[in-house]
């Protein structure tokens, strides 16, 4: 695939509604040697400390959560239940304390080193494949994203997001977000309309 430019930190320290939506349909990139990890950002959460009571950041600044406070361009990532990462884009300016969750990607490139990651094999089913990004634990295993890539700059050489075409509006979809129990009635989920490598229908 041709490779389009890097987002730059402009982009990331708007609106975290706008930034979530622009979001969708760019891509994902993970550097591991002289390989690429590439998948296309097809669903994303929005997430507003000031007002959302889901959001880590609701509370104010804490050890765990201060890289959402940076401002926008670095990732955030936490462990979660014990078991796994989530990663999350920041957004917004300095000490704001706003995110976005990728939710779910469409591998594109790199994609035998991602089932590796996530199956720990090399030959996998095609519902094992469906299955490999399509939720925000499966993308950090398939990237291989971990409490160590917490607070990586995304405008870096590691870890970085590249652009698309803006998506017309049409082709969006906005519902509850997943998973949570509190502010659960902000339609703050943002998805690609039909993709097949969402995490829920």
């Amino acid at each position: 695939m041709k490779l389009q430019k890097k987002l730059l930190k402009k982009f990331y320290t708007r609106d975290v509604h706008i930034v979530a939506k622009e979001l969708l349909g760019k891509y994902l990139v993970r550097t591991t040697g002289h390989k690429y990890l590439i998948g296309k950002i097809v669903e994303v959460e929005a997430y507003d400390g000031s007002v959302d009571e889901a959001a880590h950041t609701y509370g104010g600044k804490t050890k765990r959560n201060e890289v959402m406070f940076n401002g926008g361009g670095f990732l955030y990532v936490y462990f979660t239940y014990g078991m796994h990462f989530c990663s999350n884009v920041v957004v917004g300016k300095l000490n704001e304390g706003k995110a976005v969750l990728l939710r779910a990607v469409e591998p594109l490139s790199g994609i035998g080193q991602m089932v590796v990651n996530r199956f720990g094999k090399k030959d996998i089913s095609a519902l094992e494949l469906k299955n490999l990004t399509n939720g925000p634990a499966k993308i950090c295993q398939a990237f291989g994203i971990a409490r160590g890539d917490n607070g990586k700059d995304l405008t870096g050489k590691e870890i970085f997001i590249l652009d698309s075409p803006k998506l017309s509006e049409n082709k969006i979809v906005a519902s509850t977000r997943i998973g949570i129990k509190k502010s659960v009635d902000l339609p703050w989920r943002y998805y690609i309309k039909n993709n097949s490598f969402l995490s829920r229908k």
